[in-house]
C-alpha cells in the first residue's frame, strides 16, 4: 500500500468537507450554532486509541458500517454528559416529555427514549461526514443501520471491529470535533478502515511514486527513537530526569495549524534543517510548561516573567537539544546527514507563534506532518507540540530508501555539539 501528500490532500479535504456537513445538520437539528474545530489525520498506534478512549471519562457512540467507495466503521463519540445535554436540547425543541433529576430538571440517564435521540444525533452526524466524502470522491457509499454504545472502555466501542489496529499497529484515522458555541458539547469522530479499501483509495489516488505505507510506519518509529534519544540527552546534559513520548502522528493543513494552536502566550523554539530530509522544526510549549522548564533547568532565581537572558537561553538549549535527537536519530536511521540551524527563540501569542514559518513553508508546499509530543522532566508533565515539517519531495525520497530493518539495529546516538544560542 503507497500513499502521497496528493492522496493525503484528499484525505484531508473529505474529513474538512465531512465536518462541515455534520455541523451544518447538528445546527439544523438543535437549533444551535455549530462550529468545526480540529480535523486531522491521525497516524495513530492501536494502544494510543485505546488511551484516548481509557481516560475513566463515561463515554457514548454511535457507530456505523461503511460500504462502497470505503468499506469499514464510522465512529461518533461523545462524553456521556455531553450526549445527554444534546439530547435535553433536542428534545427540548421536540417539546417532548422525559424523565429528569427532580431537583436539577436535567437528564441524567438513558432511557429508550433517550437513547434513540443519541443514536438520531450520531446517525446524522455520520451520514454527514459521509456524504462529504462521498462528495470529495465522487461516489457512492452506504451506511448500515446505526448502534448505540456506552462504555468507558475502548472495547466496545471498536474491540470487535477487525479495521480496528492492535496495539502496536500503525492505523490511519480520520478524527474531527464539531463543537456548539457557547457550551461544551463537542465530540470527536474516528473513521475505521479496511485496509484494503484504503489501498485501494490511495492508488486512485496517488499522483507521485509515493511511499510504501510500512515505510511510514517506520518514519513513525524512527521519531520514536530520536525522541528517546531526545530524553537522554537532556538528562545527560541538566542532570533532570527526562522522557519524552510520541503520542501519534497527524496529517494537517499548513493553513489549519494557526487554527489549532491555543489562543494564549505560547513559547517555542524554531530551526531550519538541511540534508535528506530537509525542513523546518518547531516545538511549541505553553507558557506554564515553559516556566517549569526553566525552574528546572535554572538553579538560581530569574527574571520575573521566567524569559529574560537565563530563561531564553534555557528554553533554547532545551530545543536544541531535542532538535540534536530528532534529527540525528533520522540521520543514522536514513544514513544520511542532517543539519540544523542555531535555535530561534519564539514567545507569541497564539497563531503568532507560528505564521513566520507558515508563510515560509506555504510558497512551496501545502500540508505538514505533526507529532504530539508529551516531555517529562523531573517528575513534571510538560506538553509540548513538536511540527516536523520536512519538504514534501525530500521526505519521499528519505524514506523510499529507507530500510524499515535498520530502525532497531541502527545507533540514534546524537553527537551533541554545544551551539551559540545567543
Amino acid at each position: 500500500m503507497k500513499l502521497d501528500v496528493n492522496a493525503l490532500g484528499t484525505f484531508y479535504r473529505m474529513a474538512r468537507e465531512g465536518a462541515g456537513l455534520a455541523a451544518g445538520r447538528l445546527t439544523h437539528m438543535l437549533g444551535v450554532e455549530t462550529q468545526v474545530g480540529v480535523t486531522k489525520l491521525n497516524f495513530m498506534r492501536g494502544q494510543e486509541i485505546r488511551r484516548d478512549f481509557e481516560d475513566s471519562t463515561e463515554k457514548v457512540g454511535v457507530r456505523v458500517k461503511l460500504t462502497g467507495a470505503i468499506d469499514g466503521y464510522s465512529v461518533v463519540v461523545f462524553e456521556r454528559e455531553n450526549a445527554l445535554r444534546i439530547v435535553e436540547t433536542l428534545l427540548a425543541e421536540a417539546d417532548t416529555d422525559v424523565d429528569a433529576d427532580a431537583d436539577t430538571g436535567e437528564i441524567d440517564e438513558f432511557d429508550e427514549m433517550t437513547k434513540s435521540a443519541a443514536t438520531e444525533v450520531g446517525h446524522i452526524i455520520n451520514s454527514g461526514f459521509i456524504d462529504g466524502w462521498a462528495d470529495v470522491l465522487e461516489a457512492v457509499i452506504d451506511v448500515s443501520t446505526p448502534e448505540f454504545v456506552e462504555s468507558e472502555s475502548a472495547d466496545p466501542f471498536f474491540g470487535d471491529i477487525d479495521e480496528a489496529p492492535a496495539d502496536d499497529d500503525l492505523a490511519l484515522l480520520f478524527q474531527s470535533q464539531i463543537e456548539t458555541v457557547g457550551t461544551e458539547v463537542g465530540f470527536s469522530h474516528y473513521l475505521f478502515p479496511k485496509r484494503e479499501s484504503m489501498s485501494a483509495l490511495l492508488e486512485q489516488l496517488r499522483t507521485s511514486n509515493g511511499i510504501e505505507y510500512d515505510k511510514l510506519d517506520g518514519f513513525d518509529r524512527m521519531a520514536e527513537r530520536g525522541a528517546e534519544e531526545v530524553a537522554k540527552t537532556a538528562t545527560t546534559l541538566t542532570g533532570i530526569d527526562t522522557s519524552v513520548e510520541i503520542r501519534r502522528l497527524n496529517f494537517v493543513s499548513l493553513e489549519a495549524i494557526p487554527e489549532q494552536v491555543a489562543n494564549e502566550k505560547l513559547v517555542g523554539v524554531a530551526f531550519e534543517f538541511d540534508g535528506m530530509p530537509s525542513g523546518y522544526l518547531l516545538f511549541l510549549f505553553d507558557e506554564e510548561s515553559a516556566h517549569e522548564i526553566v525552574d528546572a533547568m535554572v538553579p538560581m532565581e530569574v527574571d520575573e516573567d521566567g524569559f529574560g537572558e537565563m530563561g531564553t537561553s534555557a528554553i533554547k538549549e532545551l530545543g536544541n537539544i531535542m532538535a540534536s535527537g530528532f534529527l540525528d536519530g533520522w540521520a543514522n536511521v536514513l544514513d544520511t546527514t542532517i543539519d540544523h540551524s542555531p535555535p530561534e527563540f519564539i514567545h507569541d501569542i497564539g497563531a503568532a507563534a507560528v505564521d513566520p514559518v507558515i508563510i515560509q513553508l506555504g510558497e512551496n508546499q501545502d500540508f505538514a506532518f505533526v507529532f504530539d509530543t508529551v516531555v517529562m522532566a523531573d517528575g513534571r508533565e510538560f506538553d509540548c507540540e513538536v511540527y516536523a515539517i520536512p519538504d514534501e519531495s525530500d521526505l519521499e525520497r528519505a524514506l523510499n530508501s529507507l530500510d524499515v530493518d535498520r530502525i532497531e539495529d541502527a545507533p540514534t546516538t546524537a553527537e551533541f555539539q554545544e551551539v551559540d544560542t545567543s
